[in-house]
């Protein structure tokens, strides 16, 4: 099959590209860096030609909450129109569980998400919504996101993360198939508390952050509980939190 990825160059773009090539598929690289301005729509005809399938795992820049909205809102309009026009028989789309139960809508990105599910689900093609739950690497990023002068602001999220590698290779696997409408969550196989996470993968990079657990951030109570979990009947992925951190220490 041929299958465009749009979003290919980012963290589970680029690794659902590489699988679906493992399994014999031509894939179709979509990003700017290549090309491809999913935003403004150029190139997007040309690279979806002949194209089955598009697997949509794009994450916006940093912005605020009504640019975020606008930003994944243009560029999932453009991609559906133009696989529409391509005849596109199935589009994917990576989404977060359990954002839904956040009361007061959560952040920017979860704000974004939010209008591409919308938009998917209304649009033109047969849809397949992929809730996951946080990466394996997420707790590195929110560290990323708040880190000043040798700390950070980490919020005390109970999560079950899951491998990045594990949801390329579901997300893969689903673009070759039918489309069926919102699937269940994917999650890793155990929970974790999220500043534990932090700090057990600054260890394993060997970097020293002080780490300062708090509500006032990205995340606020409304995260708090189990909200964040997956739901019932989700499909569990097979990589642990400690099989990954122990592959970032290899």
């Amino acid at each position: 099959m041929r299958i465009a990825v749009a979003g290919a160059t980012g963290n589970i773009g680029a690794r659902t590209a590489a699988a679906l090539e493992r399994d014999g598929h031509e894939v179709v690289r979509i990003s700017r860096a290549l090309g491809v301005d999913l935003v403004t729509g150029e190139g997007l005809d040309t690279a979806l030609a002949g194209v089955t399938a598009v697997v949509d795992a794009i994450s916006p820049p940093v912005l605020d909450h009504d640019e975020t909205v606008a930003y994944l809102g243009a560029a999932t309009r453009n991609l559906l129109a133009a696989g529409e026009r391509a005849g596109v028989r199935h589009q994917v789309l990576l989404s977060i569980a359990g954002m839904d139960r956040i009361g007061g809508g959560g952040n920017a990105h979860y704000a974004g998400k939010r209008e591409q599910e919308r938009l998917v689900a209304a649009g033109p093609l047969p849809w397949t919504i992929v809730p996951a739950t946080q990466f394996h690497d997420f707790a590195e990023l929110v560290v990323s996101w708040t880190e000043r002068d040798g700390a950070a602001l980490v919020p005390p999220l109970l999560v079950q993360p899951v491998a990045p590698d594990d949801v390329a290779a579901i997300l893969a696997e689903l673009a070759t198939g039918d489309a069926q409408g919102r699937y269940p969550d994917i999650a890793g196989p155990g929970t974790e508390d999220l500043v534990d996470m932090a700090r057990r993968t600054l260890a394993a990079r060997g970097r020293t952050v002080k780490l300062r657990p708090t509500w006032n951030g990205p995340f606020g109570l409304a995260a708090a509980g189990n909200v964040l979990l997956p739901g019932e009947g989700a499909r569990i992925a097979p990589t642990t939190f400690d099989e990954w951190l122990e592959g970032q220490q290899a």
